[in-house]
């Protein structure tokens, strides 16, 4: 009997020193200093790569002339980010394009050249130059643009679509609707068959629905949908905004995860539940095996939110 006493303390030791290790590895990579080697590069096509690491996806396209670049990172991950680059070409960095307003997809802008085209979506525009508090993250987002008087703010916007370059070097701008916030750009490279999607479709999990900068619970499935329906016949890969390559058919599933997700909480609206009786009972279905389950709070936002919209 001690025999197994024993046996089971050393295995819940064990388990707590595993435990507390991958909780300071974590707690180690949300604070990783900025650096070249933390970037860790996979390509796609011979002129296409996605750079991981220090923020959210970053997708490299290499055209005949110079480079563009979807989403730059945190604060102080810009040059690193341009060194990196450098490594995969000398060609030029001659265009950013910016999925979204938040932080961890725009702060590297600054350390871009003077005459680096930023190209966004009118209402992302207007988000980057305000850069308000994220829906749900208690801590206020830097401004790094104030800090740099401007330098990295978008200098031309669209509305619905917007194609940069022509041919092999084309890439084609989309928006589909609100989703993760209000100017949720989708990239298209068609020579190469990929689009970059940003935060509206970050992974396989509950989206963040930062409603100070427009976002929506009760529309992004619709978003998603559309964006599926009209790309699905030009592109074979899907660069999430945190995840690894998806494709149109996981961006598909995506869009009826957040639908059932909409009408589940329309329903039980409907049926007189409280938010918090949905927060206590809801549980990923079956469905969606391979889902992230979300963190207590992402979900107590989002169906406080979504409540708030549907009727």
């Amino acid at each position: 009997m001690r025999r197994h006493l024993v046996l089971g303390s050393l295995v819940a030791a064990g388990a707590l020193v595993m435990a507390a290790g991958v909780y300071r590895q974590a707690r180690a990579q949300e604070g990783q200093q900025p650096s070249t080697a933390a970037i860790q590069v996979e390509k796609l096509r011979d002129n296409l790569f996605v750079l991981r690491g220090g923020g959210g996806n970053t997708t490299v396209f290499v055209q005949a002339n110079g480079v563009t670049v979807v989403d730059t990172k945190n604060p102080g991950w810009g040059q690193p980010l341009i060194t990196k680059i450098k490594e995969l070409t000398n060609k030029p960095v001659m265009t950013i394009v910016n999925t979204h307003t938040h932080g961890d997809h725009v702060s590297g802008n600054v350390d871009f050249a003077q005459n680096v085209d930023v190209v966004t979506h009118e209402n992302t525009a207007a988000n980057m130059k305000a850069m308000r508090p994220v829906t749900s993250i208690p801590n206020p987002p830097v401004n790094v643009f104030a800090q740099h008087g401007g330098h990295g703010l978008p200098k031309r916007t669209f509305k619905e679509t917007m194609t940069l370059g022509n041919g092999n070097d084309r890439v084609d701008l989309h928006y589909f609707g609100r989703g993760h916030t209000n100017g949720d750009a989708w990239v298209v490279f068609p020579a190469v068959r990929v689009m970059s999607a940003g935060d509206i479709f970050s992974g396989k999990n509950l989206p963040l629905l930062d409603y100070n900068n427009g976002g929506s619970g009760a529309e992004i499935g619709d978003s998603l949908m559309k964006a599926y329906t009209a790309t699905m016949k030009q592109v074979d890969s899907i660069v999430p905004g945190h995840s690894t390559t998806m494709t149109p058919n996981d961006l598909r599933e995506y869009a009826e995860f957040n639908r059932d997700f909409l009408n589940g909480i329309r329903e039980a609206k409907k049926a007189g539940r409280s938010v918090d009786e949905i927060v206590k009972t809801w549980k990923m279905p079956a469905k969606y095996e391979g889902y992230a389950d979300p963190a207590p709070a992402r979900l107590q936002a989002n169906v406080e939110n979504i409540y708030k919209e549907v009727r």
